[in-house]
């Protein structure tokens, strides 16, 4: 497997490429001093300097070319850094965010567990069944349960409104009764009296006289 396929990325390629001209060039000086030790002891020839010269000018673009890459290179890994460095940040702002939401969630969970398990008191009403409200109410027929709870439950104040009314009126009634009872009873414990004066007042002479009372009192009853 050849370099190309390894690496895709076009700025390492082009890196790459450079590096190996680089290198060949190198190279190249290495093996015109090489085949010609002369050069290195004594002033070479003008066509060997010229050429030497020009081999060291495109040395020295290749090395400017890698010192500018590996710049860029520097530059691009600090860009690097610092965006992965924010990119961190935000994934823990967005971590520490969902893990809020997941306690917010069980917190909810929790409150809707306690509230469908929660002794509500209109279920110790004692309504009267749906079969037996939906028969005397048919227009309820297609009301949803919540629905058709309010409207059980209105049911039965309505009907213990009107029981109170209905014992409120018993109660006047018992209390009139009552008062009715009491005068009577008043009446026949002074007509008591008034057979105890009348018996006393029997045995003298004046029949009449004694009489007068009792009269008056069979007067007021009749």
């Amino acid at each position: 497997m050849s370099v190309e396929d390894i690496v895709k990325d076009t700025f390492l390629r082009s890196v790459l490429d450079t590096s190996v001209k680089t290198r060949q060039q190198c190279l190249a000086l290495f093996n015109h001093a090489k085949t010609d030790p002369v050069s290195l002891r004594d002033s070479p020839p003008l066509d060997t300097e010229l050429d030497l010269s020009a081999e060291q000018k495109f040395l020295y673009s290749h090395l400017a070319q890698l010192r500018g890459s590996n710049r860029n290179a520097i530059m691009a890994v600090r860009h690097t850094k610092q965006a992965t460095a924010e990119a961190r940040q935000e994934i823990d702002r967005l971590h520490l965010q969902l893990q809020n939401l997941y306690y917010e969630q069980r917190h909810l969970r929790g409150e809707i567990v306690a509230c469908e398990s929660y002794d509500h008191k209109y279920q110790q009403l004692p309504l009267i069944h749906v079969e037996e409200f939906l028969r005397q109410y048919p227009e309820h027929q297609n009301d949803d349960e919540h629905v058709l709870m309010i409207a059980r439950i209105s049911h039965e104040h309505a009907e213990r409104e009107a029981l109170e009314q209905a014992r409120q009126g018993l109660l006047k009634k018992k209390q009139g009764l009552i008062a009715d009872n009491k005068k009577r009873k008043d009446d026949l414990a002074s007509l008591d009296k008034d057979l105890e004066k009348f018996i006393d007042m029997v045995a003298q002479t004046d029949k009449q006289k004694a009489a007068k009372p009792i009269q008056k009192i069979f007067e007021k009853e009749h």
